[in-house]
């Protein structure tokens, strides 16, 4: 079968984009110039909407059995809590950062793909490729030094931040490597007084310190060390990390056993356009930004999702490429700007070393902290639940939207995430409540949900638009009103009760 899709990269965006492709019936290889994966733990935490999407994609119960849940981030100076942002209230069957090792997110991930029929070609490096306009020639170098020439419809650089498909783009990657230095430590760690339930930060006058647990007594340890100044620092010593938790953490804390120590510098870079003709970039490849939030995977995971289903209905033929795929970039630019921007406000303000200013900083932060809507905006931008495409031109727009519903603050609008639909806890058995909008078996196509009260008017846009729509409608989530919503769970369209025919016009232009 002809390859349609080939994916550069085989860390978690590059084996994200593959299984969801996989999935949609779509030919796809995967090439990674390393031996093997990852056997480090890199990044630790698998946020909220990124397990939403995992569910969909029908894989999200062996993460969730092999992490750790938090609940709660604590920020504390000076010896008193400053503010604590707790998970468990929100509106997701996932109300938790799940902590998990990228060596298990990988090996998860690539279990899943072998599931799918895809295996990861390793030892095979990009060595050259060009656009031709209706298909992509790719030169791929073996270890042992043979060349392959390929062609494939599309290609995917999920190659990490020194990307060779983005340097053959040749598109800038704009930003700065921030003048500080940091070290990082996986260790045992005994008298930490949250317990491995929270995650904790604790600012100081020294710098920041950062706790975050990945089992009962395994935690990530990271603190900046001071402004940068000449090459990257030596990796620090179990002493040198120790004496750092004595001076910044809250005492009686006991570091043992590292499994990795490492020091590094923040990049903060990004490329404007996702898309360059028949090539795309994700994660890393396309944006790069501080750790501050756990962010970066995710995001990137969530790229390969946003850009998988629209490759799918593209390749299938149902769509048009035009509107679906340039809403890639769109969409997912805009993302990766807010991201970095938000990474980068909480590093500066981790890192000020001015008395006054950070005297300035732990009383803005306790009086923001202290107020409920500041702690919910804050849990939902860090588990990603807040992330929205207002501005997409995916968005049904000229719609008659006038019912008071669609204008409460409970029903999404175009842009936004449809929150699924819980009763229960999602437990390590499967026993999930999420809606099974877009979850079904391997070779499916991506299609939309219609949430609408059941009449003639809705079981004749299931019948007219079978190849777009799921079969099934949804209860909608205001009365006697019609969403469509995408099938990464966002909303495309809204209309009143008798609007369907803005509906079906919506479904027919991406045909166009």
């Amino acid at each position: 079968m002809q390859t349609q899709v080939l994916i550069v990269g085989a860390g978690p965006v590059g084996l994200t984009a593959a299984a969801e492709l996989a999935r949609y019936g779509v030919p796809v290889r995967i090439v990674d110039k390393a031996a093997q994966r990852t056997d480090k733990s890199k990044a630790l935490v698998l946020w909220s909407r990124t397990l939403e999407l995992l569910e969909r994609a029908g894989c999200s119960v062996p993460f969730v059995a092999a992490g750790l849940q938090v609940t709660a981030a604590n920020l504390i100076a000076g010896g008193k809590s400053i503010g604590r942002i707790g998970f468990d209230g929100l509106d997701s069957p996932f109300p938790y950062a799940l902590m998990l090792p990228q060596s298990d997110t990988e090996r998860l991930l690539e279990a899943h793909l072998a599931g799918l029929g895809v295996t990861v070609e390793r030892s095979v490096e990009l060595a050259d490729f060009k656009d031709g306009g209706n298909s992509v020639t790719a030169s791929l170098r073996r270890a042992d030094g043979s060349i392959e020439t390929m062609q494939a419809a599309w290609m995917i650089g999920c190659d990490g931040a020194h990307s060779a498909v983005r340097h053959g783009l040749g598109l800038p990657f704009r930003g700065e490597t921030l003048p500080t230095d940091w070290v990082l430590a996986d260790l045992n760690v005994d008298g930490m007084p949250t317990g491995p339930g929270e995650l904790t930060i604790y600012w100081h006058e020294d710098g920041v310190l950062a706790a975050f647990p990945l089992s009962a007594r395994r935690y990530r340890i990271i603190a900046d060390i001071g402004r940068s100044s000449g090459p990257v620092p030596p990796s620090p010593t179990l002493a040198e990390m120790q004496a750092i938790v004595d001076r910044r953490g809250p005492g009686g804390i006991v570091l043992s056993e590292p499994i990795w120590l490492s020091s590094f510098r923040i990049n903060e870079r990004k490329v404007a356009d996702y898309r360059a003709g028949r090539v795309f970039v994700a994660g890393d490849a396309a944006h790069v930004h501080s750790p501050a939030g756990g962010q970066g995977m995710n995001t990137g995971m969530q790229d390969a999702f946003n850009l998988a289903w629209k490759l799918a209905l593209a390749c299938r033929g149902i769509c048009a490429e035009k509107i679906l795929l340039n809403s890639y970039s769109a969409e997912r630019s805009a993302v990766g700007e807010e991201v970095l921007a938000a990474a980068g406000r909480m590093t500066a303000a981790a890192v000020v070393k001015n008395h006054t200013a950070q005297t300035v900083r732990n009383w803005l932060g306790e009086l923001l902290l202290g107020l409920a809507p500041v702690q919910r905006a804050m849990a939902r931008q860090f588990t990603e639940l807040s992330i929205a495409y207002p501005g997409s031109p995916l968005n049904g727009d000229g719609l008659p939207v006038s019912h008071e519903s669609h204008r409460s603050r409970s029903s999404p609008r175009p842009g936004q995430r449809m929150a699924p639909r819980f009763g229960y806890r999602h437990g390590v058995d499967g026993a999930g409540g999420i809606d099974p909008i877009d979850i079904g078996r391997p070779g499916m196509i991506p299609r939309f949900a219609l949430h609408a009260a059941s009449d003639a008017e809705a079981e004749g846009l299931l019948r007219r638009h079978a190849d777009l729509l799921e079969p099934v409608l949804h209860a909608p989530p205001g009365n006697a009103a019609i969403w469509l919503v995408r099938p990464d769970g966002y909303v495309a369209a809204v209309a009143p009760a008798g609007g369907g025919a803005a509906i079906s016009a919506y479904l027919n232009k991406l045909r166009r």
